[in-house]
């Protein structure tokens, strides 16, 4: 059976970040299933720098087929998950998958780095992604095929990918070691955590405002893959799929889908370029 036999139908999805970009291609393909998302995110007013806010995403999932409950908020402030969360249950009866989205991005380096930067991305990937988790969990334990996807790199400690910006890297890579310990502390419990990472450049509004411009766009795939790939790993059977760092095109290549042109953010010819983290 394959991802597009798999259906989010009914399941009920809390994101974090999906106002645009990845959250959001991920909340509207399990909207085309039938599915319910509550969506975080801090972006409530037109940003001239950043496509879309929390209210315009709930449209889009809406007119995608699904059920959405945008909900205005900053998962730096563990007041305002937890009240999110506990919406998201009264509206919907429950969650059956976490994504963790939301993520900063700031490649300085060390002497660089303003210390806000540096505490700004603490806050919102690693300590964002654990209160998130840490709210989901308690309603995770009645879905019967519970989920929490971080959107983070593989483990990789070679030096080059913390010479030129250990801050960034030490972020990331903590959202990946919540799945680590998360997915060995809540295995027995039947709830799987994993990674998700690509190979290649997204376009995304921290590509085209920080990694290059349309230069960079020029090299990226669409959100798209990103979103396909992780809808095959949330549909998978939970206590067989846990505690994996996922590379998105070779779930793609497991589901089938071998013909990755359909994602290409300029055209079949594109010069990708890989993304960070990826040999």
């Amino acid at each position: 059976m394959n991802a597009t036999t798999r259906s989010l139908e009914g399941k009920t999805l809390f994101v974090s970040g999906a106002s645009r970009g990845i959250g959001l291609a991920i909340s509207l393909r399990a909207a085309r299933d039938g599915a319910n998302v509550a969506l975080i995110a801090k972006t409530a007013e037109p940003n001239p720098k950043l496509e879309g806010t929390v209210h315009t995403a709930a449209e889009a999932i809406e007119d995608a087929g699904g059920r959405a409950l945008p909900i205005v908020g900053d998962i730096r402030d563990e007041e305002q998950v937890f009240s999110a969360v506990a919406e998201t249950v009264e509206r919907f009866g429950g969650i059956d998958v976490c994504v963790n989205n939301a993520s900063a991005i700031n490649l300085s380096g060390t002497e660089e780095l303003e210390m806000k930067r540096y505490d700004l991305m603490q806050d919102i990937n690693t300590r964002g992604a654990f209160v998130v988790s840490k709210a989901c969990i308690p309603h995770l334990r009645h879905a019967e095929n519970p989920h929490v996807l971080m959107l983070s790199p593989p483990l990789n400690l070679e030096p080059k990918w913390f010479k030129s910006h250990a801050a960034y890297t030490i972020a990331k890579y903590g959202m990946s070691m919540c799945t680590l310990g998360m997915a060995e502390e809540f295995r027995e419990e039947g709830i799987a955590f994993n990674s998700l990472w690509p190979r290649t450049l997204i376009a995304t509004a921290a590509v085209q405002n920080l990694l290059g411009g349309e230069e960079a766009m020029a090299r990226a795939r669409k959100p798209e893959l990103v979103a396909d790939a992780a809808h095959a790993i949330i549909t998978r059977p939970s206590r067989e799929t846990t505690g994996n760092f996922f590379l998105a095109e070779d779930v793609l290549a497991e589901e089938g889908v071998t013909d990755l042109n359909q994602y290409s953010y300029s055209g079949p010819d594109a010069d990708l370029a890989p993304d960070l983290f990826v040999n």
